[in-house]
């Protein structure tokens, strides 16, 4: 897992791990899909998380992208004003639950991942099973953003839309 600082490091008391593309970053066209220097935020999602850090959440987020490309992503996110921790992406041969297990959030928030075939792609599906009870996982409809979700950290932990 290769860790791409984003900000100062916060100390809080409560984990959220963000999925990126799909999750709260969409291509500005279709035609762009596969070009994620044309990515461009969902809804109100920078303002959301904004509003999650301010109360106290450290924000990590992590990255589909391979290794060579994750300097760029880290610069998307700091373009568009995403505040947070760091950017984390895998390593050859590592899975995204490898990135779940070491982070350990309390936290994740992904995207349904409909158009790669669904929840055997998303992060949490694999992870450890006594993990796994430890984690709220939120999964929202891809590519239509964390919008939805409640601004309030408390209201965001206890599984309220």
């Amino acid at each position: 897992m290769e860790k791409i600082p984003l900000d100062t490091p916060k100390d809080g008391e409560l984990t959220i791990m963000i999925f990126t593309e799909g999750t709260i970053l969409k291509p500005r066209s279709w035609s762009a899909l596969y070009n994620h220097n044309a990515y461009i935020p969902i809804g109100e999602s920078v303002r959301k998380i904004k509003r999650w850090q301010e109360q106290g959440a450290k924000i990590i987020y992590c990255s589909s992208r391979k290794k060579r490309q994750t300097r760029a992503m880290a610069e998307l996110l700091k373009q568009f004003g995403f505040v947070g921790e760091f950017l984390v992406v895998r390593e050859k041969n590592e899975k995204y639950k490898d990135i779940v297990e070491k982070i350990k959030p309390d936290i994740l928030i992904e995207d349904d991942c409909k158009s790669i075939g669904g929840s055997w792609q998303m992060c949490i599906t694999n992870v450890n099973a006594e993990l796994k009870q430890r984690i709220l996982s939120i999964v929202v409809p891809e590519f239509k953003g964390i919008d939805i979700l409640p601004e309030c950290i408390d209201e965001l932990k206890n599984g309220q839309k």
